[in-house]
């Protein structure tokens, strides 16, 4: 079982009925060899219900494409390998990478406590920052309650009628911190595990406190460009999508029936530092890869961000410092992170030496399984 871990904080249905219309497999494009398994779990999850799916993946035999179903309901056009996408909580993971390479230069430490770098901030209904640390944050460990499980919030940016009208508001870190303290905490920091997307708005904020500036500049300075991820952005209050990009579709509902909406347009700062980023799969590829590989971190960072706590109800998944570890039933271990947010659905993940990496997207948030896909690629 993979643990879902995305900005909306909701699991991706199995939806076993296809869409009303067709979807049309694109053919795959063979660089590598093999990956038949892959192949057939992408077109399995069209036609669990998914409108489209993109996937790379890259080992020693080199780099495969493919894409399975449409990226436009409207027109039927495919989805492309060279996709940008809204990649949710995948954000994470670079958000955690920055604060360690803080970490390793001496600006901070994992054991400050939040009130250390954001006095005052994480205050209200027992919450009390002075006895939660940065750790704490990076590995939701904290206690801290996750504002996209607010009911007012969820409504007004997760349902049909509230998204409509809310859809394109920006919304301040500070703003989406103080929906959670509105709440009391889920428990004592460091006493059990509870995934919470405030944990990284206030990451994001202790960065732009350490280093006085955005964390999005740092991001872009530390592991964007050094890495040369073209596709990959953080759009701030940005709407749309940069090309190429397919449309991205949500039923805005509870339940997986009812119709879909296009929902590719959207305002991200409600996602802030727990989810605001787009980037392709070849660029998830390179990122995962150089990260377990040893050249993002030095040792000493990169095992601590490797140091994972249980997570309840799920044995064979571990949760470091922004990085996810799952056992595949193979036996295999790969790391990286899923991500979720309206239309899309995304995971990234690489092997321990960082040498098999694959990363796929799903235009849709209410059907198919990406688990399954990256079973098949590795097992």
């Amino acid at each position: 079982m993979r643990v879902r871990t995305t900005l909306l904080g909701t699991t991706v249905l199995l939806l076993t009925a296809a869409l009303a219309a067709p979807a049309v497999a694109a053919p795959a494009q063979h660089r590598g060899g093999g990956h038949a398994g892959t192949r057939e779990a992408i077109d399995a999850a069209v036609a669990a219900g998914v409108p489209g799916v993109t996937v790379t993946a890259k080992d020693a035999r080199g780099t495969w494409s493919a894409t399975a179903g449409v990226g436009d309901l409207r027109t039927g056009e495919p989805r492309s390998t060279a996709d940008r996408y809204r990649v949710g909580s995948i954000t994470k993971t670079f958000v955690s990478t920055v604060l360690l390479q803080l970490e390793a230069e001496g600006r901070l430490s994992l054991d400050d406590t939040v009130d250390t770098w954001l006095p005052g901030v994480v205050r209200g209904h027992g919450h009390d920052g002075r006895h939660i640390t940065v750790r704490q944050l990076m590995n939701h460990t904290s206690g801290i309650y996750n504002y996209t499980s607010d009911e007012d919030f969820a409504r007004a940016y997760f349902l049909k009628d509230g998204f409509d009208r809310h859809r394109y508001d920006t919304r301040t870190p500070a703003e989406l911190v103080a929906v959670a303290m509105r709440h009391e905490p889920d428990f004592a920091p460091g006493t059990s595990w509870n995934y919470s997307n405030t944990n990284y708005v206030l990451a994001g904020m202790v960065i732009e406190k350490v280093t006085g500036r955005p964390y999005a500049a740092e991001i872009r300075r530390r592991v964007i460009e050094p890495l040369r991820l073209t596709a990959t952005s953080l759009p701030g209050t940005k709407v749309t999508l940069p090309r190429p990009a397919s449309r991205a579709y949500s039923k805005l509902a509870e339940t997986a029936t009812g119709p879909s909406y296009d929902v590719t347009n959207l305002n991200p700062s409600i996602a802030s530092a727990a989810g605001e980023m787009i980037s392709n799969s070849a660029d998830l590829d390179r990122f995962y890869s150089a990260l377990l590989s040893g050249k993002l971190l030095p040792a000493r960072q990169l095992k601590e961000m490797k140091n994972t706590v249980a997570i309840p109800g799920a044995p064979n998944v571990r949760y470091g410092l922004g990085l996810i570890d799952t056992t595949l039933t193979c036996g295999v271990h790969v790391w990286g992170h899923d991500g979720g947010i309206h239309g899309s659905a995304s995971s990234a993940v690489t092997t321990t030496d960082g040498r098999h990496s694959v990363a796929l997207n799903f235009n849709g948030d209410w059907a198919g399984d990406t688990g399954s896909v990256i079973e098949k690629e590795f097992c």
